[in-house]
């Protein structure tokens, strides 16, 4: 008996930049990690920057993609996430996740308004989510 798979989709706002069938697929919900495996229950949520793991019929991580926030609308049989920004980890280097964290706290150690104080502090939570990201993206690309 073949395993069953769900549909993933993933989509910014400039293409769908990913349709694929998976076996397992974890994504950075607001509240926490969210699995979403065949015939899930119909969910909608929100995501935190963080990334989605792709699994296969072992449950092992064959590919992780970085999304910086957006939406899950998950049905029993296809996962869509709309998200602002989605990378794949191995197009994200050390030193650019570095340098974008750096440019984060600095930006919020100059933000004079509130509004600007709100961008500054979401993107240092972007930077600070993607430099975890690429620090356990290198952990298991050596182990």
């Amino acid at each position: 008996m073949a395993a069953e798979t769900i549909l993933l989709e993933i989509v910014t706002p400039v293409r769908l930049m990913r349709s694929e069938s998976v076996h397992l697929a974890v994504l950075p919900g607001e509240s926490g990690n969210l699995g979403v495996l065949p015939r899930h229950a119909p969910l909608l949520s929100s995501l935190r920057p963080g990334t989605i793991d792709i699994h296969d019929e072992r449950m092992k991580v064959v590919d992780q993609i970085f999304v910086e926030q957006g939406f899950v609308d998950v049905i029993p049989e296809r996962c869509t996430v709309l998200a602002e920004v989605a990378i794949p980890m191995k197009d994200i280097s050390r030193d650019y996740a570095e340098e974008r964290l750096k440019r984060a706290t600095d930006a919020l150690m100059v933000a004079e308004t509130f509004g600007a104080r709100q961008g500054a502090e979401r993107e240092l939570r972007a930077a600070e989510a993607m430099t975890a990201a690429v620090d356990e993206y290198q952990k298991r690309q050596q182990g």
